[in-house]
């Protein structure tokens, strides 16, 4: 969920438990209604909502799981200057903060320094110029692609450029754009086989594929 609207985190959702908005819930849906596992790191804390897995975040536009890892990845829309994308490994315990509004993407919000202690950093971003809004998007696990396995692909909203995301040498992220569209990238989408989708704005629908 966002932060609850308003520049600057007006409202001081970003950092503050005792709220669902700025964070990532899970819950548990299968009985007759919906309840925090009693995994969730926050469960049994004194003014905590039990059902955030991680908080810290802004505007996440966008949220997806990679079918081989398990690893979680979000694109989280900034105020002003900074998108970012973050990513939770599988098996991570969760309670992992984004940062949000100590920092946008890498850094300090607003202010020349910041305490960063305990803040989980993005594994890329980028800063506004034609581009104005991340939208998150999935890792390719398709098969009629090969060149393109492994790879985490996301856009922006307002400059239609599509970038990949891959892991380098020595636990390192390489980041590339990989497309530059005319269109309006409101959302990602998946099929039944692992082949990516891209959702342009005016409703067209994309595969997408290598050269």
């Amino acid at each position: 969920l966002g932060d609850g609207g308003g520049a600057g985190d007006r409202y001081d959702n970003g950092q503050n438990l005792e709220t669902i908005l700025g964070t990532l819930i899970r819950v548990d849906v299968e009985g007759d209604q919906a309840v925090a596992p009693a995994d969730n790191p926050f469960v049994g804390q004194d003014g905590v909502r039990p059902e955030i897995w991680a908080y810290g975040l802004r505007n996440p536009w966008r949220f997806s799981f990679d079918h081989a890892t398990g690893d979680l990845w979000i694109g989280d829309v900034g105020q002003g200057q900074w998108e970012e994308i973050n990513r939770q490994p599988a098996g991570s315990p969760g309670g992992a903060n984004y940062g949000w509004p100590i920092t946008e993407g890498t850094h300090c919000y607003d202010a020349d320094t910041c305490d960063r202690a305990g803040l989980t950093e993005p594994v890329a971003e980028y800063e506004h110029g034609t581009e104005c809004s991340v939208t998150g998007g999935y890792v390719y696990r398709g098969a009629l692609q090969p060149a393109l396995q492994g790879i985490y692909f996301y856009g922006d909203y307002c400059s239609g450029r599509i970038w990949g995301l891959a892991a380098g040498a020595d636990s390192q992220w390489e980041e590339a754009e990989l497309l530059d569209s005319d269109a309006q990238i409101s959302s990602f989408g998946e099929t039944e086989t692992g082949e990516v989708l891209m959702v342009d704005y005016n409703g067209a629908v994309y595969r997408l594929v290598s050269q």
